[in-house]
């Protein structure tokens, strides 16, 4: 809890922090790298220059800022929050001892965006707002490191491409076997896992890929789409590298597997809906049921531009039909195969006990949400999974 001083501060000075949080945010990262080049190897520069890291983090601190006054306005919102940042966090080996570094520097943000009404108390408050949320996520941390038995000081290990296979238009997937000979760690259908690539101009830069195959397979596999840059936006660069030089053989470095949005263990309903890539936790989700729970009820909704973009699409086939309660509906936005358009929430078979995961583009996401709660699917029963650091209903992702 924030103490009683600093909460009058904070409750005073959140509007105005909230309206400067992207320019505080924006002015925060550059000074960081600056001081510490190292850290670039730990941050997705596609969504530094695109502005989405700001974003996500200027939305993350003026949101636990408005928990921490308000802990009984909709609460456990934060918690979702906090769940994914921690995982990311571990997914990527940050560190404990890295906190007073991003803690400096950002409220030296603060300072720079809003000068003089940066009083010393007005500081000492938000100072104090950040390390409560430092140490709920180093808690977090903490707790999931141990968990899965995880020194972060050496989170990367070799792993080798055992399998090539191209999925889709621009999109391929690598299935990988430890390098050391050594166990597959143990994860759970909706996790993924980082791939760290060294790219040619020096910089190692990771990146997070849903795991698209259940555990217990005895390897680990990704599905890689190659993003290719539109309105002048520059190409994925560790995409592209994956498509371009990486081949049955070769070696990739991979951290453990993290993630929260994962499948429910219970026996009800199950609906699965995606579009685009967002696939490929589905993928992992449906070959566990089928393997482990084949009579369970499950529905699986897919959009995609057409046939040809349909990553999995004929393993979802073949997995679908191991499943003894099965509904599968998918629409394209071009061809005549299939439902023709975009996802028609009404058309969904849904009961009141479904638990719905839903994985693609955050504007597609948040229709259907929408059209689900409007169907009357309690909130609490809709999970989701955002690629990248996205917004869903004002909350990052």
């Amino acid at each position: 809890m924030l103490s009683t001083a600093s909460a009058e501060v904070v409750r005073a000075t959140l509007p105005v922090v909230r309206d400067h949080a992207v320019q505080i945010t924006g002015e925060f990262y550059p000074s960081m790298f600056a001081a510490h080049p190292e850290l670039l190897d730990l941050f997705n520069q596609g969504n530094q220059a695109s502005g989405q890291q700001r974003v996500a983090l200027a939305s993350a601190v003026v949101a636990f800022a408005g928990h921490l006054l308000d802990p009984d306005d909709d609460p456990g919102s934060f918690d979702a929050i906090a769940e994914r940042i921690a995982h990311k966090h571990v997914s990527l080996g940050i560190r404990a001892e890295q906190y007073p570094i991003v803690g400096r520097h950002l409220m030296a943000a603060v300072g720079t965006v809003l000068g003089d009404a940066v009083t010393p108390e007005v500081a000492a408050a938000w100072d104090e707002v950040y390390w409560l949320l430092a140490c709920r996520l180093i808690a977090a941390e903490a707790r999931l490191y141990q968990r899965g038995g995880i020194d972060p000081a050496v989170l990367w290990r070799r792993w080798r491409v055992v399998k090539r296979q191209d999925e889709a238009v621009d999109a391929v997937s690598f299935t990988l076997v430890p390098d050391d000979g050594g166990a597959v760690p143990d994860f759970l259908p909706g996790q993924y896992v980082s791939v760290a690539v060294d790219l040619p101009d020096g910089h190692r830069q990771p990146r997070q890929y849903s795991l698209s195959q259940g555990p217990v397979r005895g390897s680990l596999r990704i599905v890689v789409r190659r993003v290719r840059g539109v309105d002048g936006a520059p190409d994925g660069a560790v995409s592209n590298h994956l498509h371009d030089h990486v081949h049955t053989d070769d070696t990739l470095l991979v951290g453990p597997p993290a993630g929260e949005n994962t499948l429910d263990p219970g026996t009800g309903p199950v609906l699965l809906v995606s579009a685009g890539i967002g696939i490929t936790p589905m993928a992992s989700m449906l070959d566990h049921l089928a393997r482990t729970q084949p009579t369970r009820r499950v529905v699986v909704v897919h959009a995609d531009r057409s046939a040809d973009h349909h990553a999995l699409r004929a393993e979802i086939r073949q997995t679908s039909a191991g499943l003894a309660d099965v509904d599968r509906l998918t629409w394209y936005e071009t061809g005549d195969d299939e439902r023709r358009g975009f996802v028609d929430v009404d058309a969904i078979p849904l009961s009141e006990d479904t638990t719905a995961y839903l994985c693609g583009p955050v504007p597609f996401m948040r229709d259907v949400r929408a059209g689900l709660l409007r169907r009357g699917l309690a909130g609490d029963r809709i999970r989701y999974e955002v690629f990248g650091p996205g917004m869903l209903d004002g909350r990052t992702g």
